[in-house]
């Protein structure tokens, strides 16, 4: 009896601690298509799920920082949602490529052409973005998620100090290492190359020498095996005699 009310006992804690852990993950973020490296360019993913039983989701506004503007903002055509980049004057004016941008894209808007996201559901919102800044390590979108019964939550709380989750965070991009070049391929082919090139010359060399090694061994394992042979022989030879 102990035995079940324990079982029982842990199973409802197990079973509370996912509930809550469930809740307050369901919110606006946002994550990279594999990386977001500093200086380069990336593809991110804004993940909108319905916290409403009653309601659907029918609008998402993202405001871009103002700190670390993205000269390029190309938003990827979604299914039954119209959507509307908003783009602002910059106060400094971006160099990007050896040209100056004197504007950025200070927002983007998806409105619901039809039911939206319904109860139960989330949906993703991609974006390709850059050039990501390489003096920052993470980049804060505030998000304003808009319900078909008029209610708006407002996700722009943005990280604390202490780094406890706030009640309504805004969604935050983190920043990998920055990339070899603006590109994130390697700046110092030739140098990894030639390391390749040493690489296999050495395990050539290695290589050989253990073929080489092999063969002398192989030899003396015939003369020993012959002499061994012709030392039969003559023993018996002599046994004969």
């Amino acid at each position: 009896m102990n035995v079940s009310r324990i079982a029982l006992a842990g199973g409802v804690a197990a079973s509370t601690v996912l509930l809550l852990a469930g809740t307050a993950s369901a919110h606006v973020s946002v994550q990279p298509q594999g990386e977001a490296a500093k200086g380069g360019y990336a593809t991110v993913n804004f993940k909108v799920p319905n916290e409403r039983d009653n309601a659907s989701t029918v609008k998402l506004e993202v405001s871009f920082p103002t700190d670390h503007p993205l000269a390029s903002v190309s938003p990827q055509p979604v299914a039954g949602w119209k959507i509307d980049v908003t783009k602002s004057t910059l106060a400094k004016p971006l160099e990007v490529h050896g040209k100056k941008i004197n504007e950025a894209v200070s927002k983007v808007t998806w409105t619901a052409e039809g039911d939206g996201i319904k109860a139960g559901f989330f949906q993703q919102f991609p974006l390709s973005v850059g050039q990501l800044p390489e003096d920052a390590d993470q980049l804060v979108f505030k998000a304003l998620q808009t319900y078909s019964n008029k209610e708006v939550v407002r996700w722009i709380e943005e990280p604390t100090a202490s780094g406890e989750e706030p009640e309504n965070p805004a969604p935050v991009l983190a920043l990998s290492a920055p990339a070899a070049d603006a590109h994130g391929a390697p700046a110092d082919d030739k140098s990894d190359e030639a390391e390749k090139t040493e690489t296999t010359a050495s395990s050539d060399e290695a290589s050989s020498s253990t073929d080489g090694t092999a063969r002398v061994l192989g030899i003396v394992g015939i003369v020993v095996g012959v002499a061994g042979v012709a030392f039969g022989v003559l023993a018996g030879r002599r046994r004969s005699a």
